[in-house]
């Protein structure tokens, strides 16, 4: 049986056959991608110092809807650039646009109703997320054109994806600093990491279409380069701590995050396709212990 990360079963499964291609267009059937946009916004709001914790909160219930409605409508785009080589690739052979399950136009009405929701929850934040808003957008269209162009794609999901970052730093402060720039470098290479890792269960496949990545790229070093990008995130992450002024107890709890990073590294073998789906799932535990180091970090 080819590999695929399409999940079948569970609630999706039951759903009639229209409303299940719209879940599986929008990866309802996945919500590892949501956790991973959502947790990079989640260190935003929780590094900088001086925020109440009911605006914390507000915060956090916010971004948790817009990854949701944004991960979906990326997912679309994605979908809509990429069907006929879909149909080229075991993974994703089965995806609604590839299959013929749903076409175009319903693809398109479907991603306008969900830019419509995450607009709705942009005018909900200051209006310097609003301008960061816009411009994130540009990230998202052009993101399914990288790999056709440069051997850097997961670079530019890095870029998309980890843009949650900055946009929750800003959320809370309103301001653009030192904290902003290091928490989004941070969020960037530990998405080229996972990402890279997730890029391995494709690498035959993408050969052959003629789709370039830092999996297909780095798969004489897989171990050395994915270490080197979880180790510089990190080291950016510690860099945010720093210059927020967090306590003892970030530094002793980020050693958490930085040891289950150093096991993905340790067990990394690029071969074997359903281990790197795990380890890439695996980053939702990361990336919410990063997220605990963050908070705990304000106590004294």
């Amino acid at each position: 049986m080819a590999h695929t990360d399409i999940v079948s079963g569970g609630w999706v499964g039951r759903l009639p056959p229209r409303l299940r291609a719209y879940a599986l267009l929008a990866r309802l059937d996945r919500p590892i991608g949501t956790w991973l946009l959502f947790l990079p916004g989640l260190w935003g709001i929780l590094l900088p110092n001086g925020v109440a914790p009911a605006a914390r909160l507000r915060l956090i219930l916010l971004f948790g809807i817009g990854s949701l409605v944004m991960r979906s409508a990326g997912c679309v785009v994605n979908d809509m650039w990429d069907r006929d080589i879909d149909r080229q690739v075991a993974r994703t052979a089965g995806r609604p646009l590839a299959s013929g399950a749903l076409g175009m136009p319903e693809a398109a009405a479907f991603l306008g109703l969900l830019l419509l929701a995450g607009l709705t929850v942009l005018l909900c934040l200051r209006p310097l997320c609003w301008a960061l808003g816009i411009g994130s957008l540009l990230l998202v269209a052009l993101y399914p054109l990288a790999k056709r162009i440069t051997w850097w794609p997961q670079l530019m999901m890095g870029l998309t994806f980890g843009f949650g970052a900055p946009m929750g730093y800003a959320a809370a402060t309103g301001r653009i600093d030192a904290g902003f720039v290091l928490i989004y470098a941070a969020a960037i290479l530990w998405d080229l990491g996972f990402d890279t890792i997730y890029g391995f269960q494709d690498m035959r496949d993408d050969a052959v279409v003629g789709v370039k990545s830092t999996s297909r790229l780095m798969a004489n070093l897989p171990r050395r380069f994915v270490g080197s990008c979880y180790g510089l995130a990190m080291l950016c992450l510690a860099g945010a701590g720093f210059v927020a002024h967090l306590s003892w107890l970030f530094w002793t709890l980020l050693l958490l995050p930085a040891g289950l990073l150093a096991q993905q590294v340790a067990q990394l073998d690029k071969d074997d396709a359903p281990a790197c789906l795990r380890q890439f799932r695996a980053n939702r535990e990361v990336g919410l212990a990063a997220g605990l180091a963050l908070l705990l970090g304000h106590l004294k």
